[in-house]
């Protein structure tokens, strides 16, 4: 039985979005082979909480917009880190190491 991939937990998605926007801007496909790319294929993102999210974080003056032209010719919308994003970016990335230190430790403790 081959093992299963791993399920994202609330909140991480949010965090992988503006993470992969760190270095540049994508569009929304863009983004999703970059979450699997930096995740070593262990989150595979569908397009049905993708662009929710990205639609949740644009609202939220987290993300940027704009339309061009993606690397198949195709007119894309694409998403970059606003200054707000980047200083939430760094808010979220201290706040999972927070609890990713704590799970780590609640499962090694006897």
């Amino acid at each position: 039985m081959a093992p299963s991939k791993p399920e994202l937990l609330p909140g991480t998605l949010d965090l992988l979005i503006l993470k992969s926007l760190a270095l540049q801007e994508l569009h929304g496909m863009g983004i999703a082979r970059r979450i699997s790319q930096i995740t070593n294929g262990a989150f595979e993102v569908k397009a049905g909480s993708l662009f929710p999210a990205l639609y949740r974080l644009e609202h939220a003056g987290w993300l940027g917009s704009f339309w061009g032209e993606s690397e198949t010719k195709r007119k894309s919308k694409f998403y970059r880190l606003t200054n707000s994003g980047r200083n939430g970016l760094q808010t979220e990335a201290e706040r999972w190491e927070r609890i990713s230190l704590a799970m780590a430790n609640a499962m090694c403790a006897r």
